[in-house]
């Protein structure tokens, strides 16, 4: 095992900048992530030291041999961390815990990261055969306190289970369980990146029902919890839980295959999708989070009319309420939370439109300002909402339509995020000159009237833009 390590992770610039400013030291280990992900034939970027002295004093050596910046990460626990000044990776330096590396193991979370290598080369610690649980491909906790110790660790064994393809073992199932009343107790910014690391992973359907299995899912996120048993009307075939899944499961379903549901967009979306848009997450995270948030409004909504119809009536309003108070909770930021609402509140507005096709170019405007700047988001989301809506009622032309109707809107969509809304034909202070007003809510109504027009094509100068005006606002 020890020359496997070697060999994995002397490769790695963050290893070999430690190793240029510490190797000759005695007590000093890399731990965690980077073995567990050598021993997996992972890549390694960013590595976690241990030492038997100053955190502070190693971090620095290591910065001035990177180069790097260091800085304290936490007063606390004088952990420290190494950024390099031209590469994607990091180093962090933490003080040896306990009398040995072995009694430092023993507090981690689970075996597979309770495994140390001596920095200058040796044999590994591995007191809790975390090496074994990685050949048997099993997350196990390294003792029966560890949730106990720090409840994000069920958060994180959902995580960290899905991202590297572990099952977990079935005693640390049942430890978990027995402290998952207490899984909300880690400060809301902790929760959330577990949160964001499940649903933005790999498999985040799989996340998420290790998150029920582990008992987390009613504690931390209860108004997710509350969709159960919510039963809806018969265009769906699942509950209000399971659509939101299944909405989720469309939305990755649409990620991969871009090309075959938009055509010649494909590439500008996929681009889309990797930009970066809030609290660590790409467009592509913050979409599914929308997917798993966009129905939180419809347990509270619901109503059964008097011909016995089921309906959710103002669901987008409440559901992004809801959001807001999430977002507060786990200390997203306003970023995040905006986004999350826009999705949540337009959601339903392309389904409205399909009724009204083919649409008239003021109703593809209205469309464009109602959702900009997420209008190929909320579309994309749209989408998988009707792809997961599959009941008795719901019609396969309809579908049809919808699907169509998107695309349109998407590419409408990019077009609007490169080029902007129309170049006016008349400036503001000019057209409150010529209409003899003052700049205010009257005048806002004029230029949002040409605009309109603009776009549309129903005004092509500065004259008929004027005309316009006078006529919206009745001025002589």
């Amino acid at each position: 095992m020890a020359d496997r390590l070697e060999d994995r992770l002397a490769k790695a610039p963050a290893v070999r900048a430690a190793r240029a400013a510490l190797g000759d030291r005695e007590g000093v280990w890399i731990v965690g992530g980077a073995v567990r992900d050598a021993l997996l034939g992972r890549d390694v970027t960013d590595v976690d030291l241990v030492v038997d002295g100053d955190a502070g004093e190693a971090a620095c050596a290591v910065a001035r041999a990177a180069p790097g910046h260091p800085f304290a990460l936490s007063g606390e626990f004088a952990m420290w961390r190494v950024q390099s000044r031209d590469e994607p990776w990091h180093v962090d330096v933490a003080p040896l815990r306990g009398d040995s590396i072995e009694a430092d193991l023993g507090e981690r979370d689970f075996t597979i990261n309770a495994i140390a290598l001596p920095l200058g080369g040796g044999e590994p610690a591995d007191p809790h055969d975390g090496a074994a649980d990685i050949e048997r491909r099993v997350l196990r906790a390294v003792g029966e306190r560890s949730f106990e110790d720090d409840p994000l660790r069920i958060l994180r064994a959902a995580r960290i289970a899905t991202a590297l393809e572990l099952e977990i073992d079935r005693e640390t199932i049942e430890l978990a369980r027995r402290s998952a009343e207490r899984a909300a107790e880690p400060a809301g910014e902790r929760q959330f990146a577990e949160l964001r690391g499940i649903v933005a992973g790999p498999d985040p359907l799989r996340g998420l029902t290790l998150m029920d299995e582990l008992g987390a899912t009613p504690v931390v996120l209860p108004e997710l919890e509350a969709l159960r048993g919510v039963e809806q009307n018969p265009y769906h075939h699942l509950d209000v839980h399971g659509h939101t899944l299944e909405v989720l499961r469309r939305v990755v379903e649409v990620e991969r295959d871009l090309h075959r549901l938009l055509g010649d967009p494909a590439p500008d979306v996929e681009e889309l999708l990797a930009e970066p848009l809030a609290d660590e997450l790409t467009r592509r995270g913050g979409l599914r989070l929308a997917a798993l948030f966009h129905d939180l409004g419809k347990p509270e909504t619901r109503r059964v009319a008097e011909d016995g119809r089921i309906l959710f009536i103002g669901h987008d309003q409440a559901g992004a309420r809801i959001i807001r108070g999430i977002c507060a909770r786990l200390r997203a930021s306003r970023r995040l939370t905006t986004y999350l609402q826009s999705l949540t509140l337009n959601h339903l507005r392309l389904g409205f439109l399909v009724h009204e096709r083919p649409l008239s170019r003021r109703r593809v405007y209205e469309y464009l300002k109602a959702t900009e700047p997420e209008t190929v988001d909320v579309t994309l989301l749209t989408i998988a909402d009707r792809l997961a809506t599959q009941g008795p009622r719901t019609r396969a032309e309809a579908i049809d339509a919808h699907l169509e109707l998107a695309r349109k809107m998407v590419a409408e969509g990019l077009s609007w995020r490169r080029f902007g809304p129309p170049q006016p034909l008349v400036r503001g202070d000019e057209l409150a000159a010529e209409l003899g007003i003052e700049p205010g809510p009257e005048l806002g109504r004029a230029l949002g009237e040409i605009e309109a027009a603009q776009f549309a094509g129903e005004v092509r100068t500065r004259d008929e833009a004027v005309a316009l005006a006078r006529r919206a606002l009745s001025v002589d």
